[in-house]
């Protein structure tokens, strides 16, 4: 049998060791995750929850909540948590991993964090790769949780099959912006912290906002930190989905295929031997990057 049929095979049957190590290959573009990602077999009921929303709102606080909702409901969870990169170091944050240690044992709960590495879109240019790998390992609900929020972080919409946007009461003072930016991608709005002077104003005057809206967009309050709202907000996830098209999955994906050709196209091209010659090139006075490149796509 092939490597990689060996490998799909154990991740089909919930080997965590090897689902890792598969990650790993299709996150850093090594063989055998081309042939990997060409044989895969997503599971159709695996529900993708997208959960986004600016630094504070207490996201992983609550994908940790969540998790122990569905784990109490008999289900299989994968989080992926996306944190943000450096654009000069491409280090990772990775924070989340200690705010969900509770969950780090549990044989029903994989968790993987990922580098944005310069991704503008909120989500990592891998995402929809490994997200599809932990859909052949037939969780019930996988989980990604994104950096930010805003109108270009719209990526998760076309990924997720719902996407929930988590918003604190503080944010009251911005709730005219809310209206377009997150209103496109939002499926439900969470106001979490509800424990919090100002909560019930901030969800009322966010329900009015909403309620101008073409679709019902539900806005729940939780205090995740406290384990309050989490039923009701579970049973919204667990809801069957209807089966209208997402919209922007087109687009996205779209996007994906474009990254793909573009990166087969761009194998031959030695990206040591560029930075190198960028080098160079930047000591002389004269230096334009478009001649360069014209140059540099010619004879790299």
């Amino acid at each position: 049998m092939n490597t990689h049929r060996t490998l799909l095979s154990e991740i089909k049957q919930g080997n965590y060791k090897v689902l890792a190590r598969t990650l790993s290959l299709v996150e850093n573009d090594i063989a055998p995750s081309g042939s990997i990602l060409r044989d895969l077999e997503s599971n159709s009921k695996t529900i993708v929850l997208g959960i986004t929303g600016p630094p504070g709102a207490g996201k992983s606080t609550l994908v940790s909540a969540i998790t122990d909702r569905c784990l109490a409901n008999g289900k299989r969870v994968a989080i992926l948590a996306i944190d943000p990169t450096s654009p000069f170091n491409f280090g990772s944050l990775l924070g989340d991993r200690i705010r969900m240690a509770s969950q780090f044992n549990n044989p029903d709960v994989f968790i993987r964090s990922l580098a944005t590495r310069g991704a503008l879109g909120g989500i990592s240019a891998k995402t929809i790769e490994m997200v599809d790998v932990l859909k052949a390992s037939n969780f019930d609900i996988i989980m990604v949780e994104t950096v930010g929020v805003g109108q270009s972080e719209v990526e998760i919409a076309g990924l997720a099959d719902k996407t929930v946007v988590v918003l604190v009461p503080e944010a009251g003072d911005e709730i005219q912006n809310i209206k377009s930016g997150l209103m496109e991608i939002a499926d439900c709005f969470v106001v979490n912290k509800a424990d919090r002077d100002g909560a019930a104003t901030f969800a009322n005057n966010l329900k009015k906002i909403l309620h101008q809206g073409t679709k019902s967009i539900p806005v729940l309050k939780t205090a995740a930190d406290k384990n309050e709202g989490i039923v009701q907000l579970y049973d919204w996830v667990a809801e069957p989905m209807d089966n209208t098209q997402n919209d922007k999955r087109a687009l996205l994906f779209a996007e994906k295929a474009w990254r793909i050709i573009q990166h087969n196209n761009m194998k031959q091209v030695d990206k040591t031997k560029l930075r190198e010659e960028i080098r160079e090139a930047l000591m002389k006075d004269n230096f334009n990057i478009y001649r360069f490149a014209d140059k540099f796509g010619k004879n790299g």
